[in-house]
């Protein structure tokens, strides 16, 4: 049961009686580059339809396809599964096929699609696909049971309201986290530019005293450091004495700690114990993220896994210089252009890693690098955590703002305003009353259909 709050003036259904169903699921018919839109689950996203990513089924199989019954604008989609609940309404207006594992809702009352929409978007709905959801590995709602799940209907009038006042609320719950977002994406870019400077001088420059890269040595990467080292290819466990950093650790110049494997294994300890200082480098992963790089400052007793390369800097070589370098854009770039590539992820040896040209500046200022580098990059995170604390209070507030809206209280000054829109000829009940007729209807339609074509079939069977 969907637990919505029921008002005096609202009354409820099931969304079968409410919205005809038009189920694909079955035999997905043939990808292909291009021909018809294929709308998956995948693009069904909070409310809209998102195109990318674009995936499409030829011309000849939309018409065998598209025999259940051919989606409209206004149209509400819901996904069934992978992901559950996703739901969308239809804004295209060109010719599409919409794929397995999403369901087309044609409201027999087309005035209260939007209304539908929003309401399966409700933290209680939600909540109750969730309820009578089943499957192990996948968490899916069948659609005869999606049919059984119950929606409040207020009168006509007020679901209106309802609609417009959502359409308004969450445009600007959307355009806030759009502007969040963005600030997320330009620390980004801030911090990249922050580590162009400091490889390249320009953030020491005024430091220096000159444009002049005084004593800056530009060498193999070879040069400055011990000679790399690959990490344990022993299998880890869920617990065990010593933690195993692991490619998923290195995140953003820094060491994450959470979803770790362990090892129990003197030898293994004893053979790929951390230290202080040892910068340690992403060499095989997806061809974005091969070539991450993180430093362990002793925050723990740790060893680290096969997919990784330890680096030991030289005296002349401060290592927090060094994993700021590898994480720069010019590192970047470099681990592009000597990655090799297999099927699904990219390798960067040692020896290439040992190749890299780097530019390193003298002691001093190597260390004033770290300095300025940290200083901005505190700054950075301090508005980063505001940044994740306000997206996360946004990506509350839609469903904080749905379950007001499926209260009534959004409604409320209005319901006392017209207390004639929501009684008689214009109450729920007239409304529900309205679309029964409506669904008898399409039924009385669907049924002469049938019944024409059996003459037909008898017509030709006599024939041959």
């Amino acid at each position: 049961m969907v637990d919505f709050t029921l008002l005096e003036s609202w009354s409820e259904a099931t969304l079968f009686d409410c919205a005809n169903f038009i189920d694909y699921r079955g035999k997905t018919p043939k990808k292909t580059t291009e021909g018809i839109p294929l709308i998956t689950a995948k693009n069904i996203r909070n409310g809209f339809i998102n195109r990318e990513p674009r995936e499409f089924i030829a011309e000849t199989d939309y018409d065998f396809w598209m025999t259940r019954g051919i989606p409209s604008v206004g149209d509400v989609v819901i996904t069934t599964e992978a992901p559950l609940g996703n739901v969308a309404v239809i804004d295209i207006e060109e010719k599409f096929a919409l794929a397995q594992r999403a369901i087309c809702l044609q409201s027999f009352a087309p005035e209260t699609s939007r209304f539908i929409h929003y309401a399966l978007r409700s933290p209680e709905f939600q909540k109750a696909l969730t309820l009578n959801a089943t499957g192990t590995t996948v968490s899916g709602i069948k659609a005869a049971t999606l049919k059984t799940l119950r929606l409040p209907i207020p009168p006509l009038a007020e679901q209106k309201i309802i609609a417009q006042k959502l359409d308004t609320l969450l445009a600007q719950v959307e355009s806030t986290k759009a502007r969040l977002e963005r600030t997320r994406e330009t620390l980004k870019r801030f911090r990249q530019s922050v580590l162009a400077a400091a490889v390249s001088g320009k953030l020491t420059e005024e430091w220096r005293g000159t444009p002049e890269l005084l004593n800056w040595k530009a060498e193999a990467l070879a040069t400055f450091i011990e000679k790399p080292s690959y990490g344990s290819s022993a299998k880890s466990q869920k617990e065990g004495a010593v933690p195993v950093l692991r490619m998923g650790n290195l995140q953003n110049g820094k060491l994450d700690w959470t979803d770790l494997v362990y090892s129990s294994n003197p030898e293994e300890i004893r053979k790929y114990r951390l230290h202080a200082g040892d910068v340690l480098f992403n060499r095989t992963n997806s061809p974005e993220l091969v070539g991450k790089t993180s430093i362990y400052r002793g925050e723990r007793e740790a060893i680290y896994a096969g997919y990784l390369i330890r680096v030991k800097c030289k005296p002349v070589l401060n290592p927090e210089f060094l994993n700021y370098a590898l994480n720069s854009p010019a590192a970047k770039n470099y681990c592009r252009s000597v990655k090799s590539d297999g099927v699904s992820q990219s390798n960067i040896n040692a020896k290439k890693l040992s190749a890299f040209v780097l530019s390193c500046p003298p002691e001093e200022e190597q260390t004033e690098i770290v300095r300025r580098v940290e200083q901005l990059f505190t700054h950075a995170d301090t508005i980063e955590k505001q940044t994740e604390a306000a997206l996360a209070k946004v990506n509350n507030l839609t469903q904080t703002i749905l379950a007001k809206a499926f209260r009534g209280e959004l409604t409320a000054q209005w319901r006392a305003e017209n207390p004639e829109l929501i009684s008689g000829e214009n109450s729920a009940e007239a409304l529900l009353e309205k679309i029964k007729a409506e669904r008898a209807k399409l039924s009385s339609k669907k049924g002469a259909t049938k019944k024409s074509r059996k003459p037909k079939a008898a017509e030709a069977t006599a024939g041959t």
